[in-house]
């Protein structure tokens, strides 16, 4: 009673979760441009995910799941009748994917053929990312309940709170459901005990007991964190797909503004976060996201933005890369490590791109 009594007067007031002041980017978290520095590997336009086994680098692009080598060159792997929406090189030998959101399913290795369509009494609807438990088990980020991967802004603007996180062990034919109720998850990371979780909409990494029980590791965030991965040296990397603006978040508390602007407005010309932008003048503006004399300003409110974190063992970040808005790289929506370099998916332009970890790190201890 409580705690509804208090949403009700930050509602009211306009403060807490209420409110739309967004915080800046600041400390670990201050603008580079590293990103737009990167090489770029490959173009990939309908890729969703990339991921390492620790010897070749793996990616979902379209149908099919190719290895990606570091020249460029492609070699198919696998090939689906649906599109890859996630994938995960098991400790076997084997991959996991996610086809269009809706199935778990294992390819090669012991477990070749094992699929699951539904967890905990409720089916799949947008499984995002999947990772692989010290002993073997799957776990794997349904983002909504409500809207497939590809209308993630749907769920944005609709308010959505359906994501859920569930566990799925090989040798069960139903799922365990750690965490419901969430914000959009996108990304989950074993971290010894718990599962380190993104809450999208609640710009917030949290991390996930086994009996359930959630700790919040890392809030208040600037963006919309994605997927996130352990890191090499300890500690993780942590992706995000946009950048948060007071626009938004003015927007995401008008109701009926907000409801008629779904309704009446193509989707790619809501007020709303994207992966890419500056390519039509019918964008929105949003706030001083505007040319000035033919030269857009990096420090204009982003409609599309790129970042990655990299976070400590207890998940503080240490340092950011960035794709400011002046920039091409953005949309990032995955990280893996091989051979010496940080390879990152890069979903706005379509792009693959690597940079070496010891000048990361070099720059960093600068």
């Amino acid at each position: 009673m409580i705690a509804a009594l208090k949403r009700l007067g930050d509602h009211v007031l306009g403060r807490g979760e209420a409110a739309i002041t967004v915080p800046i980017f600041d400390g670990a978290l201050k603008p580079n441009q590293i990103l737009e520095g990167a090489e770029v590997v490959a173009q990939v336009e309908g890729a969703n995910d990339l991921a390492s086994d620790g010897r070749r680098l793996l990616v979902a692009d379209g149908k099919q799941i190719v290895e990606l080598a570091g020249n460029g060159d492609r070699k198919e792997q696998a090939r689906f009748d649906r599109i890859v929406t996630a994938l995960c090189p098991l400790h076997d030998g084997g991959i996991a994917v996610a086809l269009a959101g809706v199935e778990v399913r294992i390819e090669g290795g012991p477990s070749a053929g094992r699929s699951w369509a539904a967890a905990a009494g409720m089916p799949f609807h947008a499984v995002n990312a999947i990772a692989c438990a010290p002993d073997g088990a799957l776990v794997v980020s349904d983002g909504s309940q409500r809207y497939d991967t590809e209308r993630w802004a749907h769920d944005l603007m609709d308010r959505g709170a359906t994501g859920r996180v569930v566990r799925l062990d090989r040798q069960a034919a139903e799922g365990k459901e750690l965490a419901r109720r969430l914000e959009y998850a996108f990304g989950v990371c074993p971290a010894g005990a718990e599962t380190m979780i993104s809450e999208s909409w609640r710009h917030r990494l949290l991390a996930i007991a086994p009996d359930g029980r959630r700790r919040v590791v890392l809030d208040r965030l600037p963006v919309y964190p994605s997927r996130v991965v352990a890191a090499a040296g300890g500690g993780f990397w942590l992706t995000a797909f946009a950048a948060r603006t007071q626009l938004v978040e003015f927007v995401l508390r008008e109701t009926t503004f907000r409801r008629r602007m779904m309704k009446e407005i193509a989707p790619e010309h809501w007020i709303a976060p994207r992966l890419r932008s500056g390519e039509s003048y019918l964008e929105p503006m949003q706030g001083a996201h505007l040319r000035t004399m033919g030269v857009l300003k990096p420090w204009a409110p982003p409609r599309s933005y790129g970042l990655v974190i990299r976070l400590s063992a207890e998940g503080l970040p240490r340092y950011s890369l960035h794709s400011r808005v002046d920039g091409i790289n953005h949309g990032i929506v995955a990280a893996a490590e091989l051979g010496g370099f940080l390879y990152l998916l890069a979903k706005g332009p379509g792009r693959v791109l690597r940079l070496p970890l010891a000048d990361l790190e070099k720059e960093a201890r600068a």
